[in-house]
């Protein structure tokens, strides 16, 4: 199970207005138990971009990325997990500090 710690949440702006709705870029540090395939000792972070719009509300992509060394980590979410990470984002979007 993902244990949120600190974020960031930027508004993504769409300098040439072609895109509809508003995107926001969420930076979330996570700590995850070490028995975990998500687990490394150099920490975790997913950097996710989440739509509010009329039409549709959610999350848009994500990626796993080590804190140290800012590399990617090719490995997926489960359900549950995006789940939670979907519910934090609607839940804190239009936060404009840090946690």
């Amino acid at each position: 199970m993902l244990n949120f710690t600190t974020y960031t949440v930027d508004q993504i702006k769409d300098a040439f207005g072609i895109l509809t709705g508003q995107r926001y870029e969420f930076i979330i540090d996570v700590e995850v138990e070490e028995d975990d395939e998500l687990y490394t000792e150099n920490g975790l972070y997913i950097r996710c971009l989440y739509l509010v719009d009329e039409e549709k509300t959610g999350l848009l992509k994500y990626e796993l990325i080590e804190k140290v060394t800012n590399r990617y980590i090719d490995l997926e979410l489960e359900d549950d997990e995006l789940q939670a990470v979907e519910t934090f984002c609607k839940e804190h979007v239009q936060d404009e500090t840090v946690m």
